[in-house]
């Protein structure tokens, strides 16, 4: 965000916003985190910067996807219960024991799931398709080589014949050197984790995860767990929004609720910018004598109001729940500051339009707001909204009927609904009332 003037603050905070207007403004003000290369597990969850293409073949090499006997098919063709194919087994080929033994004609080797196909083998028969040389009927399965060294030799008795090819995972059948592994832009999760893994990448150049710092102010907030007094209420809001974080991708810090005092503020802030690329405060944005988020920041603009410390601007949204708003940058690296309402349900809503995004900005993504879908609602009664504000109820959605019913009431303190909600139910701004049926925009939450 620019550093305006006190004027154009003076107008910025006069003029109602709308909630497009507002996220833009935020998403010009962050950038993408600048990269950085990382170890495979502490990039889980980063995003890609660069196109990994594999270097090797995976597998490198053809190899048996059976516990079983490596073959000839000519020695095994015409195979059968009452007439098995009887052939010399020469030894073991175990998943990295070096180098296979050639199988000749009338000869198998016995191999184990994922070791390499031996020279002059053509297929793989399963041990239950044998005797596992032991004699008799079928085998179940094979003895540990440690107790049962004898069974690398000996003579096994086939059942059943086998195609060429025959459980043979093929070199290169899962990628080829020279593919397109992973592609930029990519989130890293366990999947691709493995795949980075298995084609030899120590490493990765990825954005880094968000650091982002959350806290509560209010001099009536408790920490959970600790008595309650007279007036006090649990802290939830600093809670929700850094597991709200942590959802988004972020690492999350949470910071114990400040006081309503604005040095107080101040101090914890200036505190905590070493370790933040975001910070996000709750509470203290209205209009109030105690709104301390407002009056710690909006003169000076900074926790530490020297000349480079960025500005912050407080505005009205045109939207329900989640008015007061405030952005802008604090500190001398103008770190991002996203100031939300205190009410639980309008800090998590304002969460989840503007600094989810902002995150998922610092990652890199291209999809940085959460997926809209369309949904007939299903109520009782019609919904009403005020005009000129974009609503945003709490509803559940119903893919497979492709609804959303709403629950709980509209009031910006209903956490219990909240939780049961799993879908934001949006109202446009130029209309006032839904009725059951009608078709509307819904935020998916989960």
């Amino acid at each position: 965000m620019s550093s305006p003037d006190a004027s154009q603050q003076d107008a910025g905070s006069s003029r109602l916003w709308s909630v497009d207007e507002h996220l833009a403004d935020i998403l010009a003000a962050v950038r993408p985190l600048e990269p950085i290369e990382l170890q495979l597990l502490d990039a889980q969850g980063c995003v890609l910067v660069e196109d990994v293409t594999v270097p090797v073949a995976l597998p490198p090499f053809d190899n048996s996807s059976m516990d079983g006997y490596a073959v000839r098919t000519a020695d095994v063709q015409g195979a059968s219960e009452e007439f098995p194919a009887v052939l010399t087994v020469i030894g073991d080929v175990a998943a990295g024991s070096g180098e296979p033994p050639a199988v000749g004609p009338g000869q198998a080797a016995r191999i184990m799931t994922g070791a390499p196909l031996p020279p002059g083998a053509e297929a793989v028969v399963p041990v239950e398709w044998t005797d596992g040389g032991a004699g008799g009927g079928a085998a179940a399965g094979m003895a540990p080589a440690s107790a049962a060294p004898h069974g690398a030799g000996g003579e096994v008795r086939v059942h059943r014949p086998a195609q060429a090819r025959a459980h043979v995972r093929a070199r290169g059948s899962d990628v080829r050197a020279g593919d397109l592994a992973l592609a930029a832009g990519t989130v890293l999760g366990p999947p691709q984790i493995a795949l980075l893994a298995a084609i030899g990448r120590g490493t990765v150049r990825v954005r880094p995860r968000p650091r982002v710092v959350v806290m509560s102010t209010g001099s009536e907030l408790v920490q959970p767990g600790e008595a309650l007094t007279s007036g006090a209420i649990y802290d939830s809001n600093s809670f929700a929004l850094a597991a709200a974080a942590r959802d988004a991708g972020a690492i999350a810090y949470r910071v114990g609720a400040v006081a309503d005092d604005a040095e107080t503020l101040k101090a914890a802030i200036e505190d905590q910018l070493v370790r933040a690329d975001l910070l996000v405060t709750t509470g203290g944005v209205s209009v109030g004598a105690y709104d301390v988020v407002k009056e710690a920041l909006s003169s000076a603009g900074a926790a530490d109001g020297g000349p480079d410390a960025g500005r912050m601007e407080f505005r009205k949204i045109a939207m329900q729940p989640g008015k007061p708003q405030g952005f802008g940058t604090i500190g001398p690296d103008h770190t991002p500051l996203l100031a939300l309402p205190g009410n639980p349900v309008s800090s998590y809503v304002s969460f989840e339009l503007f600094v989810r995004p902002a995150i998922r900005t610092l990652m890199g993504v291209p999809d940085v707001s959460r997926p809209v879908v369309r949904a007939r609602l299903e109520a009782d009664e019609a919904l009403t909204s005020p005009a000129g504000r974009r609503q945003f109820l709490r509803g559940a959605h119903h893919p497979e009927a492709g609804t959303v019913s709403p629950v709980g009431g509209s009031g910006s303190h209903l956490v219990a609904a909240l939780a049961h909600a799993d879908a934001l139910m949006v109202v446009p701004e130029d209309v006032t009332s839904v009725e059951p049926g009608a078709e509307l925009d819904v935020v998916l939450l989960g």
